[in-house]
Order: C-alpha cells, then sequence, then structure tokens
C-alpha cells in the first residue's frame, strides 16, 4: 500500500457542521475503500490566496491515509463529482529516509593532553641553554 496525502477545500457556503460531515464521508470512503486513514485534521475556515471557482475562502482539510492505487482513482472521481469540495489535491509521501550519521572526529583525548602539558603540545618557549645549542650545531655540522 502507498501512503497518499488528499488536500482538499470546501466550499464557504456550506455550515462547519456540514464541512465536518463532508470530511467524515471521505474518511468514510477512504475505509470502505480498505484504505487505512493515518491522520486527519478538521476542516477550518481560510482566506484562499487567490479565488477558486469565485470563492474566495473555504474550508481546508487534509488527511494522510495508505490505499491500493487502482483504488485512488475511484476516490478521485467520488471527490470530483462532490459538488461540495472545491478544489482537491493528492500527493504521494515518500518514507522518510533515516540519514546516516556523520562520522565525528574524537576530539576528548587531545584535549586532555592538552590539559595535562600545556608547554609541550602549545610550544611554550623554554630556556635552552648554550652548551645544548653547540652540540646540536656539532651533530648538524658533522663535526
Amino acid at each position: 500500500m502507498q501512503t497518499y496525502e488528499l488536500t482538499y477545500i470546501i466550499s464557504p457556503e456550506v455550515s462547519s457542521v456540514e464541512a465536518e460531515l463532508t470530511a467524515k464521508e471521505i474518511e468514510a470512503l477512504i475505509q470502505s475503500s480498505e484504505g487505512a486513514v493515518l491522520r486527519q485534521e478538521k476542516p477550518t475556515i481560510k482566506t484562499l490566496a487567490h479565488p477558486v471557482k469565485k470563492h474566495i475562502s473555504g474550508f481546508v482539510s487534509s488527511i494522510e491515509f495508505q490505499i491500493e492505487a487502482e483504488k485512488l482513482s475511484e476516490l478521485q472521481n467520488k471527490m470530483q463529482k462532490d459538488g461540495k469540495i472545491v478544489r482537491h489535491l493528492v500527493i504521494i509521501k515518500k518514507p522518510v529516509r533515516i540519514k546516516k550519521q556523520r562520522r565525528q572526529r574524537v576530539l576528548a583525548p587531545i584535549i586532555e593532553e592538552i590539559k595535562q602539558e600545556p608547554k609541550k603540545i602549545i610550544g611554550e618557549k623554554q630556556k635552552v641553554e648554550l652548551k645544548d645549542i653547540e652540540q646540536k650545531l656539532d651533530e648538524i655540522l658533522g663535526e
């Protein structure tokens, strides 16, 4: 079964009680077609962004459901024939993919090392003896 979301607008000429009855009829229609309703919103009156069939407002609602693809066309045909429903839209809901966690660098051991011996890692200036410098120069020059 595929998951779908149906969003529809009911004409503002009907009362809020009739709009809720229409929403229940749609839910019953889905269940009679061997579908399963996952989530449903109550119809609420909203002002539309642009007129739809000469209506500037309407009861907007949506329902998320699962149904076989063959039965979806029957549902859409019944929605188109219903005079109360001004506009409807059915979209396919794809399952949410779980994102892989990004690898994170393990900084805890490095931070602990810095806390324990900051002079070595940060490079604080240490006092150098002249003998040590001469010895290093002898090693480098090969004398």
